[in-house]
Formats: C-alpha cells, sequence, structure tokens
C-alpha cells in the first residue's frame, strides 16, 4: 500500500513574493524570481506544507490530496 501524497502549487499570477512559504519550508517551496515555486510538485504529507499555504499572505498556496483541497485550511 502507498504511502498518501499531496500535491503542491503556487499560483504565479497570485504571489507576490513574500517569501514567507520559503520561510517556513525552504525544503518544499523557493523563490524564482519575484515568486514563489514548489521544489517538487509532489510531496509526502507534510505538515509544514499546510502551515506555508495557512501563512501566505496572497493565499497563493493549494495543497491537494488527490481531488481535496486541504490547503489552506479555512
Amino acid at each position: 500500500m502507498s504511502a498518501v501524497r499531496w500535491t503542491t502549487a503556487v499560483d504565479r499570477e497570485m504571489c507576490m513574493g513574500s517569501g514567507m512559504c520559503a520561510g517556513l519550508a525552504p525544503d518544499l517551496y523557493q523563490l524564482e524570481g519575484d515568486v514563489a515555486e514548489p521544489v517538487r510538485p509532489e510531496i509526502a504529507e507534510d505538515e509544514r506544507a499546510l502551515d506555508a499555504a495557512d501563512s501566505c499572505p496572497a493565499l497563493a498556496i493549494t495543497v491537494r490530496a488527490g481531488a481535496r483541497t486541504v490547503g489552506p485550511r479555512r
């Protein structure tokens, strides 16, 4: 049985490049120029990905488990 995998994405149009995500989880998010991007789009379940999505001032990060959105938590 395989472990649950999450996908994480950053909406480049919404991202304001604050760097909060890269600061919270530098192995999951990085700044590429003026915007953030995931280091890898598919990750193992990781609470820090949810923390980064919750902390994003532009709400530009989405974390999904299959078709279900798990972050940001609202």
